[in-house]
C-alpha cells in the first residue's frame, strides 16, 4: 500500500524549473545528457525505476528551448505529464502539437514519434512507462522544425488574445459599454438566454437600457479550444444581474463562439446555461 501511495505521490506532483538558472521546487535537476539521440541541451533524471513490485519508470525531463529527441518508438508506451512550459509532439504521419503544462500526452506502443521544447520555450515533463525497451531513430528534420515556431506562435497569441477578450467583455457588459461591444459582436451573432434567444442588435439594446445589467461576473475557469478559424471558450461563473429591476445571482457555464474574419476575433454566439450547483460568490443575495 505505501509503495502504490508513493507511485501515485509522484504522478501527481506537479514541478516547475526554471531551465536557465536551473532552479527546481521539488525535484533536483537531473544530470546533463550527451547529444546522442536529441539536439539542444536536455537534462534527465530518473525518479523511480520499475521492480518486480511496481512496473513503472518515471523520469523528470527538463529541455531548454531549441532542444528536441530524435524520432523514435517504445515498446511498451509511454505518458508524458507536462509540467511546465511549452513544447511539441509529433507522430509520424500527423500534424504536430503544441503541448503546454497540463497537457497529458499518450505515446502509444510501437508509434513512431518525436517530442521536445519550441526554438523560444523550454519544457519539463514527467515520463512515465512500464519497463520497456526504447528504439532510436533518426533525428527531426531542423527546418521542419523550425517552421512550427510561427504556427506556435499564432496559437499562442490568439489563445492570449482570445481569453483577453472573454474578460474584457465580462467588463464592458458590466459598464453598458455598447460601443466596444459592438466592435466585438459579429453581425450575425446570436446571444441564448435563460428567458429566450435574440440577434445582435436586441442585445446592445437590452444592455444599453439596463433591461439586463450583467453588473458582476465571478470567473472560477476558463477553457478554450481552436478549431481552425472558429474558437470555443467555456467559462464557469457565477452571474449576478439586474434583470427588470430585480437583482439575481447565478451560476452558469457561459459558451462563447468566436470567428477570425480578416485576422480579427468576432463573438459569434454567447450562451447561458444554468448550473445545477449552489452559488459561490460571496455577495451573493
Amino acid at each position: 500500500m505505501k509503495k502504490l501511495i508513493y507511485l501515485t505521490g509522484l504522478l501527481l506532483t506537479v514541478i516547475t524549473v526554471n531551465v536557465m538558472a536551473q532552479d527546481q521546487s521539488i525535484f533536483t535537476l537531473g544530470e546533463k545528457a550527451k547529444n546522442v539521440n536529441h539536439t539542444g541541451d536536455v537534462w534527465l533524471r530518473e525518479l523511480n525505476a520499475a521492480d518486480k513490485d511496481i512496473n513503472s519508470q518515471i523520469s523528470l525531463a527538463v529541455f531548454a528551448p531549441n532542444a528536441k529527441l530524435n524520432w523514435h518508438t517504445h515498446s511498451a508506451g509511454q505518458i508524458l505529464l507536462i509540467t511546465d512550459g511549452a513544447g511539441y509532439y509529433q507522430e509520424k504521419g500527423k500534424t504536430a502539437q503544441l503541448v503546454k503544462k497540463g497537457d497529458v500526452v499518450k505515446c502509444l506502443p510501437g508509434v513512431e514519434h518525436w517530442h521536445g521544447s519550441t526554438p523560444t520555450t523550454g519544457v519539463t515533463y514527467l515520463a512515465v512507462s512500464p519497463k520497456s525497451s526504447t528504439t532510436w531513430l533518426h533525428p527531426v528534420n531542423e527546418q521542419t522544425y523550425l517552421n512550427l515556431e510561427r504556427t506556435t506562435d499564432n496559437a499562442l497569441n490568439d489563445e492570449e488574445q482570445l481569453k483577453a477578450l472573454s474578460a474584457s467583455k465580462w467588463t464592458w457588459m458590466a459598464d453598458k459599454n455598447t460601443d466596444e461591444l459592438n466592435k466585438l459582436f459579429h453581425e450575425k451573432s446570436m446571444f441564448v438566454h435563460m428567458g429566450g434567444s435574440w440577434g445582435k442588435q436586441r442585445e446592445l439594446d437590452v444592455i444599453k437600457s439596463g433591461g439586463i445589467w450583467y453588473k458582476k461576473a465571478e470567473v472560477y475557469s476558463v477553457t478554450l479550444n481552436i478549431i481552425g478559424n472558429t474558437a470555443i471558450l467555456l467559462n464557469d461563473i457565477d452571474l449576478e444581474a439586474v434583470v427588470g429591476g430585480n437583482t439575481v445571482t447565478n451560476p452558469f457555464m457561459v459558451t462563447e463562439v468566436y470567428v477570425k474574419e480578416n485576422g480579427e476575433w468576432k463573438m459569434g454566439s454567447l450562451t447561458f446555461s444554468k448550473l445545477a450547483r449552489s452559488v459561490k460568490m460571496n455577495n451573493a443575495k
